[in-house]
């Protein structure tokens, strides 16, 4: 554990949810945990006991990717976590591939509606298109890459090879929807749980606070261990998603002190307002290193180095170039950097 999560506290200490099992976290409120095919190698599912137009049943909040082992396991869960009621609707905090992946199968195995934002359902419907999956991978991060100074031919043909990653995860998504918005009060088995918008990690990405139980589903906006990935993607090159980011932090600041967070990688903790104050500080450091090393004009390429001391591969060096690049954009369009075109080609940043 690092020094940042002692500052967290984890309830269930070292507990976890075995295959096809759950457990429960509050009243009503169960934990999954499905395993994912990246080195991020799990993702946490939940399942709200519910009551809708009178029948007894269950919300699942988030889906886990298209795999023919996850469905196994869902299964496993709808026969052993269920207690003999149905699931009622399907809730998806966002479009990423690891949330939304099996919603099609899961609204189609219990004929149920998904309720998710409708910003993230019209892209995740775009993705899944021949035109959409190639603007989101492909030659376009390709493109997008190379002007910002990723160059090497290796890791250039990987990522163009990764045109079908998101189809590949989320081969559809149904076809209707239940569109959430922030603030909405969606009644969960008698209790009211409030979405709450957060912007940079996705295109609106809704979290889940129930203050009868002191309970927030934060998906990917608040993490116990990591970051959270925020990138510029090459269809929005000029996009800001990190101020966007941390401004939707702050919107986290009036819940409870004590409030259990439910996050979609990491164990349950409490400690929201000491990890928001972290992710800040996280980011500051970030934008203090990047600003030291402009000194001379570098690109977001040359970056990376700085910003991640690991050994990266291809799967990270997409995210991880994402980064660079919002970190750069945000100083950017702050006046602390000046941005040029070389002479090859390659956006080059300069601490002003």
């Amino acid at each position: 554990m690092n020094p940042l999560e002692h500052k967290l506290t984890y309830p269930l200490d070292k507990q976890l949810p075995e295959p096809g099992r759950s457990l429960e976290l509050a009243p009503g409120v169960r934990w999954i945990k499905m395993p994912l095919p990246f080195a991020l190698d799990h993702i946490n599912l939940w399942l709200l006991r519910d009551n809708i137009d009178g029948q007894d049943g269950w919300t699942i909040v988030d889906c886990g990717v298209t795999r023919d082992e996850i469905k196994e396991q869902w299964e496993q869960v709808f026969v052993n976590e269920l207690d003999g009621l149905p699931v009622l609707r399907v809730i998806v905090t966002h479009m990423h591939p690891d949330h939304i992946g099996l919603a099609h199968w899961l609204c189609e195995r219990w004929n149920v509606p998904l309720w998710i934002s409708m910003t993230d359902y019209v892209t995740a419907c775009y993705w899944t298109t021949s035109t959409g999956g190639s603007s989101n991978g492909g030659q376009a991060t390709v493109d997008h890459f190379s002007k910002h100074g990723l160059r090497v031919p290796e890791t250039l043909e990987e990522i163009r090879a990764r045109k079908s990653y998101y189809v590949g995860l989320v081969p559809r998504v149904p076809a209707k929807f239940v569109r959430i918005m922030d603030g909405h009060q969606i009644d969960i088995g008698g209790h009211k749980w409030e979405a709450i918008v957060g912007y940079g990690h996705s295109p609106e990405h809704m979290s889940l606070f129930c203050a009868d139980k002191k309970v927030l589903i934060s998906g990917d906006m608040v993490l116990p261990r990591i970051s959270t990935n925020v990138s510029v993607p090459n269809y929005e090159p000029e996009a800001n998603p990190l101020q966007l980011y941390l401004s939707s932090l702050d919107r986290y600041q009036p819940l409870p002190e004590d409030t259990l967070v439910l996050p979609s990688h990491g164990r349950p903790f409490k400690g929201l307002h000491e990890r928001i104050a972290q992710q800040h500080q996280h980011h500051q450091e970030r934008f203090d290193e990047v600003l030291t090393a402009c000194v001379t004009p570098l690109s977001a390429f040359e970056i990376l180095p700085i910003m991640f001391k690991r050994k990266l591969d291809t799967h990270q060096t997409t995210f991880a170039m994402g980064e660079a690049i919002a970190h750069l954009n945000a100083l950017y369009f702050r006046g602390k950097l000046s941005r040029t075109l070389s002479d090859d080609g390659i956006y080059l940043f300069k601490t002003l």
